[in-house]
């Protein structure tokens, strides 16, 4: 009999995979832990029961949440990455002319699973000398920081068990005071289907510290529900008015080798389906009518 690997993020709708062979699974003082060969994704890391990552699909999640907003930053040069234990984001940005980026992962676990089973996630993220790896708590990490950075990503999971922190309104205060001036701060918000409450609730506590708060969205098949969302926010760059033409040269400059994203993407990202946009103006309206009582 074949065996079988059930999602449980969602307790009202199944995603199942087929397993040809599970690699590991076990407990870290943080969470569950497994690494399964499967038959249609390739190797996926799966936490808590919930699928993170997979070598079929990873490019379309990590391109996304890297390469939109160091392109979006005129000069990057110090990158912070909260969570991102499986080495996916961190091979992203050394892509580009960096000086360093600091990898910050509450589980070591995760990271030496990964340095075993998921090498063609992680490849030479880990070895890199400009890569900074710190095992700790990322809210600790920030509240500790004097050295601002340019950009900071959050690849948690779900706000549940150790990630629950880092969707807090303290967290963020915390990432905006160690952001330089045209800082970026990127993150993912989960499904806008199955999860509305987390990117609308993500969305609503990061306007009250950034001017520029724009989501944006992205479709991975394991990732289920629909597009998934990330949000983007800074308080000097828009990142839908940037102009098309210096995108492309940039990119064309660095010669990356993307499979997902390339500059149109990068703009048509921020064209939003009409009922997210409605639930952005429903929040707009509220906001307005709360700064207008007298």
């Amino acid at each position: 009999m074949p065996k079988w690997f059930s999602e449980t993020l969602h307790p009202s709708v199944r995603q199942t995979l087929k397993i040809k062979e599970i690699l590991y699974s076990g407990k870290t003082p943080f969470q569950k832990v497994q690494i399964l060969n499967t038959e249609q994704f390739g190797k996926v890391l799966v936490l808590d029961g919930v699928i993170q990552t997979t070598e079929k699909d990873e490019f379309i999640y990590h391109e996304m949440m890297t390469q939109v907003p160091l392109f979006s930053h005129p000069n990057p040069r110090r990158v912070l990455v909260i969570g991102g234990g499986d080495g996916g984001i961190v091979r992203e940005i050394l892509k580009h002319p960096i000086e360093e980026v600091y990898l910050v992962e509450i589980d070591e676990q995760v990271m030496t699973l990964s340095k075993k089973y998921l090498r063609a996630i992680c490849k030479g993220a880990f070895k890199d000398s400009r890569t900074r790896v710190r095992v700790e708590d990322g809210a600790q990490f920030i509240t500790e920081q004097t050295d601002p950075f340019d950009i900071v990503m959050i690849d948690s999971t779900d706000p549940i068990g150790p990630a629950k922190v880092l969707f807090s309104k303290k967290f963020y205060q915390g990432i905006k005071r160690i952001l330089n001036p045209a800082g970026i701060l990127v993150r993912q918000t989960g499904s806008t289907v199955f999860q509305p409450n987390e990117w609308m609730g993500n969305y609503h506590q990061l306007k009250g510290f950034f001017s520029q708060v724009h989501p944006f969205v992205i479709a991975v098949p394991t990732y289920i529900g629909g597009f998934f969302s990330l949000v983007f926010a800074s308080d000097q760059i828009d990142p839908r008015a940037l102009d098309l033409t210096m995108l492309k040269a940039r990119y064309g400059e660095l010669q990356l080798k993307t499979r997902y994203y390339n500059p149109e993407i990068h703009q048509s990202c921020f064209r939003l389906p009409e009922y997210m946009k409605s639930r952005l103006l429903v929040e707009e309206m509220s906001q307005n009518a709360v700064n207008s009582t007298p």
